[in-house]
C-alpha cells in the first residue's frame, strides 16, 4: 500500500494530537498508560511527539479511552480551523465528528 505524502495541516494536527494526548496523561507514565490502552509505548510516544501523524483510528479511541477524554473532545481540539480557515464541515452544514 502506498501513503500519500503528508500535507502540512495533517501535520500539525497531528502536534495538535500529541500535544492534548500529553496534557491528558498529566503525570502518569508513558509506559503505564501505553500498556493500559493496548499499544506500545514507543507507538505512544511517537504520536505524543508528533512523529506519527495520523495514527490509526481504534489505537487514538484506546488511547483517549485510557486518558477518559472523549472522541469528540479529541476531534474538537485537533481539527480547530486556523484563524485564516474556515472550520470543515460535512455536507449536511454541520461539524464534522467522530463516530464514538
Amino acid at each position: 500500500m502506498v501513503r500519500l505524502p503528508l500535507t502540512p495541516a495533517d501535520v500539525e494536527r497531528g502536534q495538535r494530537l500529541g500535544a492534548l494526548l500529553r496534557r491528558a496523561r498529566g503525570a502518569r507514565s508513558i509506559l503505564e498508560t501505553a500498556l493500559d490502552a493496548g499499544v506500545s509505548p514507543e507507538t505512544l510516544r511517537k504520536i505524543e511527539s508528533g512523529r506519527v501523524a495520523t495514527p490509526a483510528f481504534p489505537t487514538i479511541a484506546a488511547i483517549a479511552d485510557v486518558l477518559g477524554l472523549s472522541l469528540d473532545a479529541v476531534w474538537a481540539e485537533i481539527s480547530r480551523a486556523e484563524p485564516d480557515a474556515a472550520p470543515a464541515r460535512s455536507g449536511t452544514g454541520a461539524p464534522e465528528r467522530l463516530a464514538s
